[in-house]
């Protein structure tokens, strides 16, 4: 347990009960918790939700992306809960009809499904908490402890978290790919953005909240590197004053195979990809050789660190195994592609309405 500030607020459990009340504001709440189709009756998923039922929000929106034939057991199962809750099939071929209409039809991915489910939200609360669905270690006040500092005039809040589970180091795209790149540009660049970023002690974590305001000025990645994305434009909005995190104590999630572009290693190209044009919005633009091999060197002092770190706190730890992983986290370390980024709900050529109306109609 610790009790610093980064520059940003930083709000810690000191385990001294539930934060503030916040039951008002529930009333005024949208949960948005992504699902895809081997989410379906997991016990990551059943915990989610069994304990939603608990805070109660105003509204559960569930993007789901899944075959045709599994759209209606998605229905039933979720239908179960004690929920004000509403399913949009994220993939309906009416969906991507629409979409392709607006010329938005250019990819999908988790970013996707999310972004089609914050129109809608925004409509009907005046906040948004977002929350994964493969959280094994969910807990009701995780909502409660999102939206307090929307209570306290924040308008963004990310949670934060220990990845440790079967006595050894998780959380392996942030520790070993974001961590070390961050901070070789922090060695090179005193941009604000960088700084905010750098102050960010769970940058990748899915769970976060905002003000619907603040969620109408989301420009989505279509597919891995949303959470990057929404604190580029959290920064934008809300900016250092008006940021807060959360300590959401030990998270368990579903962990990825490292190698290939379903692994962590894709996943890190996205990532990157989305940090780049993030930087890029705000001035950044590194010299990418030179950032590779400063990331290289960052990244092999803080294996160091967590071997020790491992060893004080009796895990298991594979240093080559992590050594091994920043050769191949660095190949994604080069310029971006084209951005392609959602458009923000405040501009797009769509309405929440039109939406709903297609995605939740797949009779």
């Amino acid at each position: 347990m610790e009790f610093v500030q980064e520059r940003i607020t930083t709000l810690h459990d000191f385990g001294r009960g539930s934060p503030p009340a916040v039951d008002p504001a529930l009333a005024e709440t949208a949960v948005v918790v992504p699902m895809t189709d081997r989410d379906h009756a997991s016990l990551a998923a059943e915990r989610v939700f069994s304990q939603l039922e608990r805070v109660d929000p105003a509204v559960v929106f569930v993007p789901v992306r899944a075959p045709a034939q599994r759209i209606d057991d998605f229905e039933t199962w979720l239908s179960s809960f004690d929920l004000s809750l509403q399913v949009l099939w994220c993939n309906a071929p009416a969906v991507e009809r629409t979409l392709e209409s607006v010329g938005l039809d250019d990819g999908f991915g988790k970013g996707h499904d999310v972004w089609l489910a914050l129109g809608p939200a925004t409509e009907r609360a005046s906040y948004v908490v977002v929350h994964d669905a493969d959280a094994s270690s969910f807990e009701s006040d995780h909502v409660r402890r999102l939206l307090a500092p929307l209570t306290m005039e924040y308008s963004f809040a990310k949670g934060y978290y220990a990845r440790v589970e079967n006595d050894r180091l998780y959380g392996r795209l942030v520790r070993l790919f974001y961590e070390p790149l961050v901070r070789a540009l922090e060695a090179h660049h005193d941009a604000a953005i960088v700084s905010y970023l750098c102050a960010i002690r769970y940058a990748l974590a899915g769970e976060f909240a905002m003000t619907a305001d603040l969620a109408r000025t989301v420009r989505a990645p279509r597919s891995w590197g949303l959470e990057l994305g929404v604190l580029g434009d959290a920064f934008a909005a809300a900016g250092f004053d008006g940021s807060a995190q959360v300590d959401l104590g030990h998270h368990e999630h579903d962990h990825r195979a490292v190698a290939g572009e379903t692994g962590l290693e894709g996943m890190s190209r996205r990532v990157g990809e989305t940090l780049f044009h993030v930087l890029a919005d705000h001035g950044v633009r590194p010299t990418y050789d030179e950032l590779s091999q400063a990331y290289l060197a960052a990244g092999r002092r803080l294996v160091s660190q967590y071997r020790t770190d491992a060893q004080f706190n009796g895990l298991s730890y594979d240093a080559s195994a992590e050594y091994a992983q920043l050769e191949r986290y660095v190949t994604a370390i080069e310029a971006p592609g084209p951005d392609r980024r959602l458009p923000t709900w405040e501009t797009v050529d769509l309405s929440p309405d039109d939406v709903l109306t297609v995605a939740t109609d797949w009779t």
